[in-house]
């Protein structure tokens, strides 16, 4: 069933968004295109950049919390993460709220959402699989990865998921935590360690390039615009990119010891030969 069958109209909602950093400022466009209205609080002071974009900034986390969002959306980096939400004063909360997540893993938000939210919040784990480069000409028929981990309000929740999935023309794909997280580290984890082996060999273009070559130039680019914070988070608070890593290793292993190994049999041959 569709995010939309559940409500046959979405509402313009207050969202909150802790952390306004190029992600969130990329997703508050879209939000406020479609008529809702957002508040940041932030470590860094984007007051003038909100300003410019019709976003209210609190440099007060406790204001901005009083100020009684639909829905809080965490868009902190993923080392942060803990640091960031046990330091709120959520006494502050004047009713129930729906909290999200945008992290590019999903156990681990989802375990301290659970531990440090007052029972009476709702939780929603989300991860756009898009950014601002891939997202830019808009976010039709890419994906959005969502778990329900504690939903009472349904209306909320569903004019939230609507804004991906209605507005945007998003791909949803509902699944839990522990699943995304295994594919996460199979997929997203890997391509951003190839990228960032690729950046260490100092890879160039060439005159002779071949489309594969280009491709591999492309993706050690793309990765390196994502800091090291975020690569790291990937790996620390993912249970299963470290098995991948050495899977990794392993794979490698493999593939140098069968050239090796090529190499022996062309030297047998050639001490036949002669």
């Amino acid at each position: 069933m569709s995010v939309s069958s559940s409500s046959s109209s979405s509402t313009n909602l207050k969202i909150g968004i802790i952390g306004f950093g190029p992600f969130a400022q990329f997703l508050a466009k879209t939000m406020i295109n479609q008529g809702h209205t957002i508040t940041a609080a932030s470590r860094t002071d984007y007051s003038e950049l909100c300003h410019d974009l019709g976003v209210s900034f609190f440099r007060d986390v406790e204001a901005f919390l009083e100020a009684e969002n639909d829905v809080i959306l965490i868009c902190t980096s993923i080392v942060s993460l803990s640091e960031v939400l046990k330091t709120i004063p959520l006494h502050c909360l004047k009713r129930p709220t729906l909290f999200a997540d945008v992290l590019s893993v999903k156990e681990h938000p989802r375990e301290v959402l659970l531990q440090v939210l007052p029972e009476h919040s709702d939780i929603l784990c989300t991860h756009p699989m898009f950014g601002p480069e891939s997202g830019k000409n808009g976010w039709k028929d890419l994906t959005f990865v969502y778990d329900r981990v504690r939903i009472r309000n349904e209306a909320t929740c569903s004019s939230f998921l609507q804004i991906f999935e209605r507005e945007a023309g998003c791909i949803m794909l509902e699944m839990s935590c522990e699943e995304h997280d295994k594919m996460a580290a199979r997929s997203q984890f890997i391509t951003h360690t190839i990228g960032r082996i690729l950046s260490e060999m100092e890879i160039k273009s060439t005159p002779i390039n071949t489309k594969g070559f280009e491709t591999l130039i492309q993706l050690k680019e793309n990765t390196m615009k994502d800091s090291f914070d975020l690569y790291s988070g990937l790996f620390l608070h993912n249970r299963f990119s470290k098995q991948e890593l050495e899977n990794l290793e392993l794979a490698f292993k493999n593939i140098k010891l069968r050239l090796l190994g090529r190499v022996n049999e062309v030297q047998d041959l050639d001490y036949i030969i002669r």
